[in-house]
């Protein structure tokens, strides 16, 4: 019988870890000790399983202790892949995980990873951490599977039971038994990818694909915008045509779909290809903090107001609607680039955890629901659903108020995407 480890608890492998408890003996390990103590309390802060679904995973047990992970037998990591401040590929959490399961491998173990990579990083850069933590030989006293995650944070329609599955081992026999494995979890079914570098490049463009259709419509806005049109309108128009593709403009941050492509353009120069479209899909997306803030700016001049020492109310800090998450988000943008301004900014976010955004972005959230009346502009960055609820024909007529999400009424709307 099958004994699973799970290491990392965050958004991807704790819900990967709910579904194996529920059918087999399954380890949940983190080295947040905190984290640990939540969720063994049936806390879970991401709020992507409740304490029902931790219950009724009636096989799994949590820990931040690698004595207790020994005797799994198959080990699944789901540790972060974020990007350092050159937008290089950082897999410190990925290699330190791998020396972690490297200590405790055996004969006969799998190892598979979860963790967006650019194409050969599995064999390429874990693997030679298994080997030299375990003293075991890749493919003789181990082995190796991948399929990426496809979480998405908030969702509770699409979810991980629900969303076919990419498999794949580093031998033929592997790559069946990690394809059964998943297959047992996931309703959706499963697909088996020929390699475990094919699953790996299948993961990061999808993310990259994205990233470019965004980019591509963030373009327009900024086109449009210049040429005094509506970008919402146009899109609406277009949309009748049966293949137009659904995308709106916006910030484009959070966990995947700002940081992956980076990592596809890092493997491709490093093969001697330098990217043209990927990269000019990221330095768009990157840019529209600053272009909101800017017109922001322009909206609080065209409304009489003296900008430097006027205050702003951004609300949403998260990367998402709906969701606590707020890694990589790109709404801190706007508001340094508002800040840089001299603009007095309050962040509002029911959502987001304050001890988290002080930590991570150095902001002090508001802990009461806004006062319109005290602000001389709003940017809407975040369309939760308490936002959608809020009055605002209470917001002044003098107020400016921006539109990131395209959610408010028209009429008390000066700006927006």
């Amino acid at each position: 019988m099958e004994k699973i480890c799970v290491l990392g608890l965050g958004y991807v492998g704790l819900p990967l870890a709910v579904e194996f408890g529920k059918k087999y003996k399954t380890i949940g390990f983190d080295i947040n000790a905190k984290r640990i103590e939540e969720l063994q309390n049936g806390i879970d802060r991401t709020l992507e399983v409740n304490k029902e679904e931790l219950e009724e995973a009636k096989n799994l047990s949590f820990t931040s202790s690698i004595d207790e992970i020994k005797d799994a037998n198959i080990y699944i990591i789901t540790v972060p892949t974020p990007i350092d401040e050159h937008k290089n590929p950082d897999l410190t959490p990925l290699i330190m995980a791998s020396r972690t399961v490297g200590r405790v491998l055996k004969k006969g173990d799998i190892v598979i990873y979860e963790s967006t990579v650019f194409p050969g990083c599995t064999e390429e850069v874990c693997v030679p951490e298994l080997e030299r933590e375990s003293g075991l030989i890749f493919n003789k006293d181990f082995f190796c599977g991948y399929s990426p995650e496809r979480i998405n944070p908030g969702d509770k329609k699409h979810r991980l039971p629900t969303i076919k599955k990419v498999t794949s081992g580093s031998t033929p026999e592997i790559a069946k038994k990690v394809d059964e494995l998943y297959k047992s979890i996931i309703t959706a079914g499963t697909h088996l990818a020929p390699s475990i570098k094919i699953a790996e490049a299948a993961k990061v463009i999808e993310n990259a694909q994205r990233d470019i259709n965004i980019a591509f419509v963030n373009e327009l806005a900024l086109i449009f915008d210049r040429l005094d049109i509506d970008t919402l309108d146009v899109l609406e128009a277009a949309g009748t045509k049966w293949n137009f593709l659904p995308f709106r403009p916006g910030l484009v941050g959070g966990h995947c779909i700002g940081v992956d492509p980076y990592y596809l353009a890092y493997k491709a120069k490093e093969v001697g290809y330098h990217p043209q479209i990927i990269l000019a899909g990221r330095r768009t997306n990157d840019e529209m903090g600053i272009f909101v803030a800017n017109k922001v700016v322009k909206l609080l001049i065209h409304k009489g107001h003296k900008v430097k020492g006027s205050k702003a109310l951004v609300l949403g800090i998260t990367f998402k609607e709906n969701c606590p998450d707020i890694r990589n988000s790109r709404v801190i943008d706007v508001i340094n680039e508002l800040q840089d301004f001299g603009i007095e900014v309050d962040v509002y976010d029911p959502w987001a955890e304050s001890e988290e955004v002080k930590r991570e972005y150095n902001l002090e959230l508001l802990t009461n629901e806004p006062n319109f009346a005290e602000y001389d502009s709003i940017v809407l960055a975040v369309a939760h659903e308490q936002f959608r609820k809020l009055d605002y024909q209470k917001i002044p007529k003098s107020s400016a108020v921006f539109d990131i999400k395209g959610v408010l009424p028209k009429d008390i709307v000066e700006g927006r995407l």
